[in-house]
């Protein structure tokens, strides 16, 4: 069972908290009503979602070459030269191109997967740091991404109220990472829609081309979003880990 006072160690054998709170002297306080979270470890999770996001990076960037090689080729398609050899890179270009995609879907659904049971854990610990600074239920954690136009707010939303809640007991943390990462991710998100929409309609040479443009600006903003969100995973992890070594905060003793 936890520390009823504090939320964050097991309570001792014989009583209801630990031993940092028995230590103390402090009085018991009730936890808020339904409050239930326990603190896990987020190490583990936090390093599992960092090497995924370098394999999404890996993914990116292979898709990159594929679309610089797409761009080339359409260019030269463009400028009227329909010769064998340029056939030959087209083909080869387009084998890259479908090649890329397939390894950026995989790489993006075991990244989700892993990063979203990383999301929730941050999420419930700081419910254990800090019971009552959180907008949204736990549910949203996971739930928030998924829900069309809300995904583009509330998780940004859960994230601050956690990096709030898991920043050091003295003084709050700067948003500016965390800001960051959400604005690349955004930008990576619409860009990708709007270039996978035009390559879709895309009929003619000069439109694909165009299309192939579109589509490597979002994959090179994508990678500029993975980098964001391993320091955000990384910062993240390290600061709940480090308040949860820290122990609760004691109350100062009354003199005079």
């Amino acid at each position: 069972m936890l520390c009823m006072r504090c939320r964050h160690f097991e309570a001792a054998e014989d009583g209801v908290v630990c031993p940092h709170c028995a230590a103390a002297g402090a009085p018991l306080m009730a936890p808020p009503h339904g409050h239930n979270a326990r603190l896990s470890s987020p190490v583990g999770l936090g390093r599992a979602v960092a090497v995924l996001l370098g394999l999404v990076i890996a993914t990116d960037l292979f898709a990159v070459w594929a679309d610089v090689m797409t761009y080339d080729v359409l260019g030269t398609l463009v400028d009227g030269d329909f010769s064998e050899d340029v056939q030959r890179k087209a083909e080869r270009a387009d084998s890259l191109f479908a090649a890329a995609g397939v390894a950026q879907t995989v790489a993006l659904v075991c990244t989700a997967v892993v990063f979203l049971v990383w999301f929730h854990r941050v999420r419930v610990n700081a419910e254990v740091f800090n019971p009552f600074g959180h907008r949204k239920k736990r549910g949203w954690a996971v739930g928030g991404w998924f829900v069309p136009v809300v995904n583009l707010w509330f998780p940004r939303r859960i994230a601050l109220d956690v990096w709030d809640a898991s920043g050091p007991w003295e003084a709050p943390r700067s948003h500016g990472l965390l800001n960051g990462w959400w604005a690349a991710w955004v930008v990576s998100l619409l860009a990708g829609r709007v270039a996978s929409t035009t390559y879709r309609k895309a009929e003619t040479v000069p439109e694909m081309r165009r299309a192939a443009g579109q589509v490597l600006f979002a994959d090179a903003v994508d990678i500029v979003a993975a980098v964001l969100a391993i320091l955000f995973v990384l910062a993240l992890t390290r600061m709940q880990d480090a308040k949860a070594r820290s122990g609760p905060v004691l109350p100062v003793p009354v003199t005079g």
